[in-house]
């Protein structure tokens, strides 16, 4: 009950701190982990005696052969109700015991007969009866009988050596394990301090965890900025930021696309200027060449055909392209000069601003939310810090670790007696087993000189001495056991009576929780009662609470709220009700208005800059006939191959002046070649894919812009219209995660008083170390393999004893024998021996 109160105080607690609804909670919030350190008992939840438990399995089974009936749950009740009369009852008494009375009434009848055996027997054989005579008649099968006589004492005293082994060992067992009784006590008694001294521990621990709680909310409440800013911000980046990306990609377009316009017209300028120069060139060179042709070698044959050659290629010696045809874009230049006087770059920056800037202004504007709900965290904590000093846990245990202390004094009060017992027991113990072992001794000594000192063709009265003496030791024994034997069975019987009822009535029901079902009989112990421990413990004895449930709580570890069914007095789901707590929180976070309503991505400028930039005619550019004309050759013959072939054909003429301004005219067409027209080549080339790439760029500018502002005005309509559903939704994800730190942290408090605080395994423990340890692993196991032994060796005794008396005749040396007159007679008397005259009916009969 002391336990009890405590959990009280915890409930009471969560009672004045939060109102209803049961939290859950099914995943622990990131970075918020509770769990309660655990207990470090010393006693061990099970008991193993060792090698020796195959020997009580097997006295087990033996109670079960003798005792087969079921545990007598009626006369148990009864006795409970203190409704028994032996008188009436006897019967089922009688039925249940039956085996165990036979047993013993059979040993109680050995006790009797023993004794009276012993007597009549040492009188029969003082009287030369029952073999006391000192004479043997010899047998056709004498030497079969007397090895039958040696080979079965052999076998029996096997099987009282075996007993006396178990007797030996049962009784060393039983010494050794009461020994440890106070050790086993102690660690108990241990344990149950750890769990009394460790509740209040846990329950501290429990409420101190709210402090780590409320640190976290602490926590992302400063951090609001990032947490509800930078979700909201998130959740509208996606539809914002491609636009302000593709518009800054835009800006830098605009400004690549002035560069490539100037290029391309600076290009074109130069070439035009070089297609000029080279035209020019190659007009004089084909003057001087129509000249020369002029000269009166050219009238001559064969000459006048290869004049006639060179005139008809002139026509190939000139410039191939128009470049002159192509228009300026000085125009579409001024165009995006007037676009970028518009700075776009920094007009999207400015949006960018704008959208980053949501995080620092919800922070402005939460500063008295997180405020107050910050005050309202701080009461609680302060509500909890004066609970823990107002209440003091210790007061209300003290009185169940008196009740420790009391038990432990008492027990270590009696348990001096129980060892001194326990030695008294040990000798008396010792002393049965050694007289055994002494009558077994004898038994194998007279085997042993029998059997070494037997001679078969000595006659008996003329057997040797170690024979005699192996006959005189089995004589010995036989004595000792007639002795002994009967009081060895007095031992065995009451230990008998002791061991197997407390065995069936105690430890096998105990194990098999069968006497936990009988005290959970409805009305049993209480009559207005039904279930007895509810109403001791709840009060209410309608309440299925029962001590076979308590100890397989106790024993699975499970929290004395579980265990004691507290939940039917003081419900937890009721007392960690987070309702109000939740409508507290969200309150504040209902009646805080964050207001996002003036985020501009792009001014009017900005659209007015990108209007511009589509229709600065960059797409209208006639691209295809520049690049027409610039993948033209310069020349439309090419000049190395012209002035080869010419100088080939000067090289036909004889020598004169025609021959020499045919090769100086070669030489000049392809210096033209190697200054002008390569040069003009390259630059072609360049301007070519100069226009291909202001090409691509252009191309669909004018789609591309209206895109552009499509998009810029529907993330624009989408914050205007929508941000607040967002912030809306942001709000309550915020809410929910500080809330949820709350709700972890009551649902574990939840879980750790229904399963983990003042858990009851030292008391499931601590009944297991007194009943099934003690009582029955200690003391009855032990006891019960001592009688087996010993009783299995004393009733062996008796086979032995009389294949003993049997055996002694054939070893021990005789005072008269049979004689023999011839081979074909049977023995006849023989006379005396010393003064003992023996008369004997003496017959012949032919073999």
């Amino acid at each position: 009950m002391t336990l009890t109160l405590s959990f009280l105080l915890l409930l009471g607690l969560c009672r004045n701190t939060i109102s209803e609804g049961p939290p859950s909670s099914p995943r622990s919030p990131a970075g918020l982990e509770f769990e309660l350190p655990s207990m470090n008992y010393e006693t061990k939840d099970s008991y193993a005696p060792g090698p020796i438990g195959v020997l009580f399995q097997m006295v087990h089974v033996f109670l079960h052969v003798v005792q087969p009936n079921a545990f007598p749950e009626d006369i148990l009740r009864k006795i409970i109700q203190k409704k028994f009369d032996l008188s009436a009852d006897y019967e089922k008494v009688v039925h249940y015991e039956i085996g165990i009375i036979i047993c013993a009434a059979l040993g109680l009848l050995f006790v009797i007969l023993m004794p009276v055996a012993g007597v009549c027997f040492g009188l029969c054989r003082c009287c030369n009866k029952c073999g006391g005579e000192m004479h043997q008649r010899q047998k056709r099968n004498g030497a079969f009988l007397r090895k039958c006589y040696a080979v079965s004492l052999l076998v029996t005293c096997v099987f009282v050596s075996i007993g006396t082994i178990y007797g030996f060992l049962a009784n060393d067992h039983l010494r050794t394990q009461l020994l440890q009784t106070r050790q086993l006590a102690d660690s108990n008694l241990r344990d149950l301090r750890t769990l009394l001294n460790e509740t209040p521990s846990q329950i501290s621990y429990v409420l101190d965890q709210y402090t780590t709680a409320k640190e976290k909310a602490f926590s992302d409440l400063d951090n609001i900025k990032s947490l509800l800013g930078g979700g909201i911000h998130e959740q509208l980046r996606p539809k914002v930021i491609p636009v302000l990306d593709d518009i800054k990609a835009m800006a830098a377009a605009i400004k690549e696309t002035r560069d490539a316009l100037l290029h391309v017209n600076k290009t074109l300028g130069e070439l035009k200027n070089s297609t000029a120069r080279l035209s020019t060139s190659l007009h004089d060179v084909k003057t001087n060449l129509e000249q020369s042709l002029s000269d009166p070698t050219c009238s001559a044959q064969p000459e006048m055909a290869t004049c006639s050659d060179v005139r008809r290629s002139l026509s190939q010696l000139d410039d191939n392209t128009n470049l002159g045809q192509l228009p300026s874009l000085d125009k579409q230049i001024d165009n995006i000069t007037n676009v970028l006087q518009t700075d776009l770059s920094s007009l999207v920056q400015e949006g960018y601003k704008s959208f980053n800037d949501i995080p620092e202004r919800v922070q402005n504007q939460t500063v008295d939310m997180v405020s107050d709900i910050k005050s309202t965290l701080n009461s609680i904590g302060s509500l909890i810090e004066n609970v823990k000093v107002r209440i003091s846990i210790w007061d209300k245990l003290t009185g169940f670790s008196d009740h420790i202390d009391h038990i432990e004094t008492y027990i270590h009060h009696r348990l001096p007696t129980l060892e001194e017992y326990n030695a008294y027991r040990w000798l008396g113990g010792l002393v049965a087993c050694c007289v055994l072992t002494l009558i077994v001794i004898f038994y194998y000594l007279g085997l042993l000189c029998g059997w070494c000192g037997y001679d078969r063709n000595a006659t008996p009265t003329r057997r040797g001495c170690v024979s005699n003496t192996g006959g005189i030791f089995l004589m010995v024994g036989v004595g000792i056991t007639f002795l002994f034997c009967w009081i060895l069975m007095i031992i065995v019987v009451l230990s008998f009576v002791v061991g197997g009822n407390v065995e069936k009535l105690v430890c096998e029901p105990y194990q098999n929780k069968r006497l936990f079902q009988i005290l959970d009989t409805p009305y049993l112990i209480n009559e207005k009662w039904k279930y007895y421990l509810s109403g001791m413990v709840l009060n209410k004895p309608d309440v299925n609470l029962t001590f076979e449930q308590v100890y397989s709580d106790c024993q699975d570890n499970k929290g004395i709220y579980t265990t004691l069914k507290l939940g039917n007095i003081h419900n937890i789901s009721e007392y960690l009700n987070a309702q109000d707590f939740i409508k507290n929180i969200s309150g504040n976070f209902e009646n805080t208005e964050v207001h996002i309503d003036n985020i501009v991505l792009l001014g009017a400028a900005g659209k007015k800059n990108l209007q511009d930039f589509g229709s600065s005619g960059v797409d209208r550019i006639d691209y295809g006939a520049y690049l027409a004309e610039t993948a033209k050759t310069p020349t439309k013959v090419h000049l190395l191959t012209f002035a080869d072939g010419l100088e080939e054909k000067a090289n036909k003429l004889p020598q004169g002046s025609l021959k020499r301004s045919l090769a100086s005219n070669a030489q000049k067409i392809r210096m033209i070649y190697h200054g002008q027209v390569m040069p003009l080549g390259s630059s072609m080339t360049t301007l070519h894919q100069s226009v291909q790439d202001l090409q691509h760029k252009s191309s669909g500018l004018g789609a591309k812009v209206h895109d552009i502002i499509s998009s810029l005005d529907s993330a624009q309509n989408f914050i205007a219209n929508s941000i607040s559903s967002v912030i809306v939704q942001e709000s309550k994800t915020y809410g929910n995660m500080i809330i949820g730190y709350f709700q972890h942290y009551l649902q574990w408090v939840k879980v750790s008083i229904m399963e983990e605080i003042a858990a009851c395994k030292p008391v499931a423990t601590a009944l297991d170390s007194a009943v099934n340890v003690f009582l029955c692993g200690y003391i009855i196991d032990p006891m019960n393999l001592f009688w087996f032994g010993i009783g299995k060796a004393t009733i062996f005794l008796l086979p032995a004893l009389i294949f003993a008396v049997k055996l002694a005749k054939y070893y021990r040396r005789m005072d008269s024998e049979d004689v023999y007159e011839d081979v074909e007679t049977i023995p006849m008397k023989n006379m005396q021996k010393g003064n003992i005259s023996f008369h004997r009916h003496q017959t012949t009969q032919n073999l």
